[in-house]
């Protein structure tokens, strides 16, 4: 289902990616008791960093493979500032759907660069591999975007699904009506495996709140 490249593999040696794809799922706008659990991590993370500055948050180990990483591009890890916000300004994590925000919810828990998608709009099998600098893709604010060179991604048989610094793209997005989801994990190199099959587990159990009939068509950690 997904192949890293030789190119990819040279480059980021200790790479690996996480990938779950679950079907019968529900994409609710809103669901009570998913809220109830986004309050409670949101609380945890709260009393967990209490004490944090932003150097702090930084230099966690989880967030500093991120964090180096993005700083190769002068871009700013989203989740470290997703983190600070609802941590050091007492935000709320945002209200957007269910199958978007259990993948919120577990980066904000786990600190690893999710991807998700609308499986029934993926072309299998799957690539992750590292741009040259020519590649480009249609980001979900649907803009054509370069890549920069060097920059991981994963790209389907039609395309460039999703890349590290530019996010995910604009044809596999989650839809309101999407029943089949993919969520998958760049596990940079300082990246355990067990950390990404937590992580996907997470995703999981947060997407059973609403939709407790989900079956689990694959979740498995590559190298």
């Amino acid at each position: 289902m997904l192949l890293i490249t030789d190119q990819c593999r040279k480059a980021y040696p200790e790479i690996c990616a996480g990938l779950l794809v679950m079907k019968n799922v529900r994409n609710l706008q809103s669901h009570e008791e998913l809220e109830a659990r986004k309050k409670e991590l949101e609380n945890s993370l709260r009393n967990k960093y209490n004490d944090y500055t932003r150097n702090d948050f930084k230099n966690i180990e989880t967030m500093k493979v991120y964090v180096d990483y993005y700083k190769k591009f002068k871009k700013s890890y989203h989740v470290l500032l997703q983190l600070e916000s609802v941590v050091l300004k007492n935000k709320s994590i945002p209200d957007v759907s269910a199958l978007v925000e259990t993948m919120f919810m577990a980066e904000l828990k786990n600190l690893l660069l999710t991807a998700s998608h609308d499986m029934k709009h993926v072309d299998l099998p799957l690539r992750m591999d590292i741009s040259n600098g020519s590649e480009d893709f249609l980001t979900i604010s649907n803009k054509l975007q370069d890549l920069n060179k060097n920059d991981l991604y994963c790209a389907e048989q039609k395309g460039i699904i999703s890349n590290i610094v530019y996010g995910p793209d604009l044809n596999t997005r989650i839809r309101q009506d999407t029943s089949e989801v993919m969520h998958f994990v760049y596990g940079l190199p300082g990246i355990e495996d067990h950390e990404v099959m937590k992580h996907l587990n997470d995703i999981k159990e947060y997407t059973e709140i609403f939709s407790p009939d989900l079956q689990v068509q694959l979740m498995k950690v590559y190298k």
